[in-house]
């Protein structure tokens, strides 16, 4: 049984992923950001939680990062600040948590030596598509601080692999949605409005596409790039090489939960000019062509599950309150 340490282990992607390596037998530690109340995020109410053995700290602090990784096997690293709209406020804190965060993981890994290092990229390095599908060839174009932030912890990441021949593997997912997502997210933003019965929906712009996977075959996903002896020192998108368009997917949400709706462009959830990705669609041949990776959910699927989750867990997201 490894022993596999997930950084950002209370949050979205982080807490089906603890979840799932538990499922797989696998003995599992989870680094969570220190808070006076002991929260453990979405692991509070886990019902693996008795199986996880969650350590508090903080990803900048590279002696609670050290400490926490000793006696792992392998980790994934995940933790990081991800909300686009807030880099353009604060584009230093982004340096900081995830360009920082990253280093403290790779070095500490470095002295430990673990035998496997999956550090968490993104589909927004690719910025707007110059061509499709999006390979793990395709330029990358840091068009908010955001992905600037994550371009930097990719190429970092790389550098540890060539001058020190650590075992990293960079992990880029396309766009992860379902339960236990921030509010600000597209997906929940157009479902939580329609639950709270308006008809008039306020997005941002409508026209870019996406490439939507679900939370659990992302899950999967990391768990068998994991796996793979063939992805050391690469990068490896995760997605479903299928693109729907902003519009498009809050119409088809709409029609899921039998609702008449009407789409309003509001200007505080426009990205400023330039900065806005118009097109993403993934190539995952690399995935799976090197691993065994199948999804098990189609957009349809996924949606359905997304949308019973939010109705019975409404109370735990304020509504009409849009945060950067």
């Amino acid at each position: 049984m490894k022993k596999i340490l997930v950084t950002g282990a209370a949050g979205f992607i982080g807490s089906h992923l603890a979840e799932h390596c538990v499922e797989l037998g696998y003995k599992v530690k989870a680094f969570v950001r220190y808070n006076s109340k002991n929260d453990w995020g979405w692991l509070e109410h886990s019902k693996y939680k008795n199986e996880i053995e969650v350590i508090s700290g903080d990803i900048r602090d590279y002696d609670s990062v050290f400490s926490a990784m000793k006696g792992c096997d392998a980790v994934f690293h995940l933790a990081a600040l991800i909300g686009i709209p807030y880099s353009y406020i604060s584009p230093l804190a982004y340096i900081k948590t995830n360009l920082e965060g990253t280093y403290n993981v790779l070095q500490s890994a470095k002295e430990l030596k673990l035998e496997n290092i999956l550090i968490t990229s993104t589909s927004e390095t690719y910025g707007t598509a110059q061509y499709v599908p999006i390979d793990e060839k395709h330029p990358m174009v840091g068009q908010s601080p955001y992905s600037a932030s994550k371009i930097a912890t990719d190429q970092l990441t790389i550098s540890y692999y060539h001058s020190f021949g650590l075992p990293v593997k960079i992990v880029r997912p396309f766009n992860v949605y379902g339960p236990r997502q921030s509010g600000r997210a597209i997906i929940p933003t157009i479902i939580i409005q329609i639950l709270d019965g308006l008809k008039k929906i306020k997005l941002g712009n409508m026209t870019p596409t996406r490439d939507f996977t679900f939370v659990k075959d992302t899950a999967k996903g990391f768990i068998e790039i994991l796996k793979s002896d063939e992805l050391f020192g690469e990068i490896t998108n995760i997605g479903m090489k299928e693109e729907i368009s902003i519009g498009d997917l809050a119409k088809r949400i709409a029609k899921l939960m039998n609702g008449e709706i009407e789409l309003l462009s509001d200007e505080e959830r426009i990205r400023p000019k330039g900065s806005e990705v118009e097109r993403l669609l993934c190539d995952n041949t690399k995935l799976i062509q090197n691993t065994g990776w199948k999804p098990q959910y189609d957009l349809e699927r996924g949606l359905i599950e997304t949308i019973k989750w939010f109705k019975n867990n409404l109370n735990i997201y304020k509504t009409g309150i849009y945060n950067v």
